[in-house]
């Protein structure tokens, strides 16, 4: 029995490769099986002898277009769900998602004000992160300065920084264009992934990696930390400091993912409790499930989203048609413990 279970998650594991395959595949422009069997090996020959690239029409759509948009569904998915993870095993909520400290509502005002003062994406994808990481920190100042520890300091000055930063994007939108730049802040705040390009997957890849990498090696510490503050405190871990990494990690890979994407919601809240079903609560095995299952859940949304309708759907609308009927199930289900 414990074989079966453990074949069932070495294949959950292939569920990235197997969707990136075939989206290829999704789309508008129609794209045979021999279409993209022959642009792929064109690639290949291209990388490895030095051969002249494809210029054709399937080339762009496949390489150019689809291609991007999909890798960078698989990071954002994979940063949200893995932030979400983490924020809800050291806050020890079913409730915790990754906007906690006010991350998106200050990544959606940088973004607003980019849109309203310049209008160049570059630096939409900056301001977003910069004011992510804003909005981090600004939570985390005013826990300390109110001399608290717990965990509930850091909850309620994540809504306070919340409040504020929704205020001023109200502000901004207020301000802006009703014709043209009001519609573009609407549009990037509802989340999507079309203008996608390999260059914005270059911008993000440094920071994604940095955070993904430290959290990965201390899941076996959030274990700790979700047993409470004063069994961390016993065996011998600086709880106030190591929370404190964590809360940075997972807003940086927030920031890094809200940046080229917009507010993506119940990603983060979602999909953790899918993967505690799947492989238990120890984050040895909940967190790289998590990367996996959020990867994954994002690209199938993202497909839909190009799909389903004459006009390409945001994603943020999508994720909460799809998640919250799916957080519904695991509240009836008795399933929102967070160990």
């Amino acid at each position: 029995m414990p074989e079966c279970r453990y074949s069932r998650t070495s294949l959950v594991y292939m569920l990235p490769l197997v969707l990136l395959i075939g989206s290829l595949f999704v789309g508008r422009y129609q794209t045979p099986v021999s279409a993209v069997v022959d642009e792929s090996m064109k690639v290949f020959s291209s990388l490895i002898f030095g051969t002249p690239a494809s210029v054709s029409t399937q080339h762009t759509v496949l390489f150019n277009v689809r291609l991007p948009r999909i890798l960078a569904a698989l990071l954002v998915g994979a940063a949200l769900s893995t932030a979400g993870a983490s924020f809800q095993g050291i806050f020890r909520n079913p409730l915790v998602s990754p906007y906690i400290l006010g991350v998106g509502a200050g990544a959606g005002f940088g973004a607003c004000l980019a849109i309203l003062l310049w209008d160049n994406y570059l630096l939409i994808q900056l301001m977003a992160f910069a004011f992510g990481l804003l909005a981090m920190f600004l939570a985390i100042s005013m826990g300390k300065a109110s001399k608290g520890t717990g965990t509930l300091v850091f909850v309620l000055s994540g809504i306070i920084v919340s409040s504020i930063f929704t205020a001023l994007t109200s502000l901004v939108k207020y301000m802006a264009d009703p014709y043209d730049e009001l519609p573009a802040i609407v549009f990037w705040l509802m989340g999507s992934l079309a203008t996608v390009r390999y260059g914005d997957l270059l911008y993000i890849l440094l920071p994604m990696f940095v955070g993904a990498l430290v959290l990965f090696l201390l899941r076996w510490r959030i274990n700790i930390l979700s047993l409470g503050d004063e069994e961390a405190r016993a065996l011998g871990m600086n709880v106030e400091k190591m929370r404190l990494v964590i809360i940075v990690c997972a807003t940086l890979l927030t920031s890094a993912a809200v940046s080229i994407s917009g507010v993506i919601g119940w990603v983060g809240l979602v999909v953790p409790h899918i993967s505690r079903m799947i492989v238990g609560p120890n984050y040895s095995r909940l967190m790289p499930m998590s990367m996996v299952i959020g990867a994954s859940f994002l690209l199938l949304v993202d497909d839909l989203s190009r799909t389903i309708a004459a006009t390409e759907i945001p994603l943020g609308i999508l994720t909460s048609l799809v998640g919250a009927p799916l957080f519904a199930y695991l509240i009836r289900r008795g399933r929102m413990g967070w160990n």
